[in-house]
């Protein structure tokens, strides 16, 4: 089986800072990580891999210093890393990144072996759009399962998967022929921790970089900023609340002593809402 893992290198998001003056995102000395939502989904292909042999290849598009996440996957366990990086890429929103993505697991698919599944994390921290993933799948014309919180049996004879998904009413049970794209959620798995001979390894590994062009990607028109129809218009900072929260002594009352404090001080602060319970009790 050969599985195809898609991870992005994003700044780390509790250490970003918003430049007060430009409201553009202020990346120097902003340590990078692979996307948390991408190491569940990475957990989940070596799994399957462990379970029931084959290869996991890790791709990522970015500049040249996202080999250091691709590294990093090779610790974890990855057999083959693949870093598409070009300056054409530069600036690619959600519809021309998953264009180049696509085009290149068409280039491991003929180079390496044709992928039996393509696993995302759900989203990017740094984006929030969960949609490279779908994207993926609509390019590469793969049936999709997104929002997956369980891989519950694969048969590679039958070339079915069946999966858990997670949904607004509750979880979903799915059956998918293969190849499919899986987008995992988070918290769906306990990420290991990678071996000293899988560090050594990856120290070592070659990190095969392609350009646009070894991709086999001819049509620079959907890459980078000319292929983006999306606009970052404004990047800003929420204010600080001007109103402090209140605190409320503890110290000899009631839980219900406290309840009733606590009630009584959300209706002096919003008295239509009192007004509101009473009607509908009275209704």
């Amino acid at each position: 089986m050969h599985i195809v893992i898609c991870i992005k290198q994003v700044p780390d998001s509790a250490q970003i800072r918003v430049h007060p003056v430009t409201n553009t995102i202020m990346r120097q000395g902003v340590p990078t990580i692979i996307n948390p939502y991408d190491l569940f989904a990475l957990e989940e292909a070596l799994e399957l891999r462990d379970c029931h042999g084959g290869e996991v290849t890790v791709l990522t598009m970015g500049p040249p210093m996202a080999e250091d996440a691709l590294r990093k996957a090779l610790t974890y366990g990855a057999d083959r890393a693949v870093l598409l990086t070009d300056r054409h890429f530069a600036g690619s929103d959600t519809l021309a990144t998953s264009f180049a993505l696509s085009q290149a697991i068409a280039k491991i698919g003929e180079t390496f072996g044709m992928p039996d599944i393509v696993f995302t994390g759900k989203q990017t921290i740094d984006g929030d759009t969960a949609q490279v993933g779908p994207g993926i799948a609509k390019r590469l014309d793969l049936l999709q399962l997104t929002y997956v919180a369980k891989i519950a049996s694969i048969d590679l004879n039958a070339r079915e998967i069946v999966v858990e998904r997670r949904s607004e009413g509750g979880t979903q049970t799915l059956k998918s022929k293969l190849p499919c794209l899986v987008t995992m959620l988070e918290g769906t798995n306990e990420i290991r921790r990678g071996s000293l001979d899988d560090a050594l390894r990856a120290a070592r590994s070659e990190i095969v970089k392609w350009s646009a062009a070894d991709a086999g990607i001819e049509d620079l028109t959907k890459c980078g900023l000319r292929g983006s129809p999306t606009v970052v218009k404004r990047v800003f900072a929420p204010p600080e609340r001007v109103e402090k929260a209140e605190q409320i002594d503890t110290t000899e009352k009631t839980p219900r002593d406290l309840a009733d404090e606590l009630i009584a001080g959300i209706f002096s602060r919003q008295p239509a809402l009192e007004d509101e319970l009473a009607f509908n009790g009275e209704a």
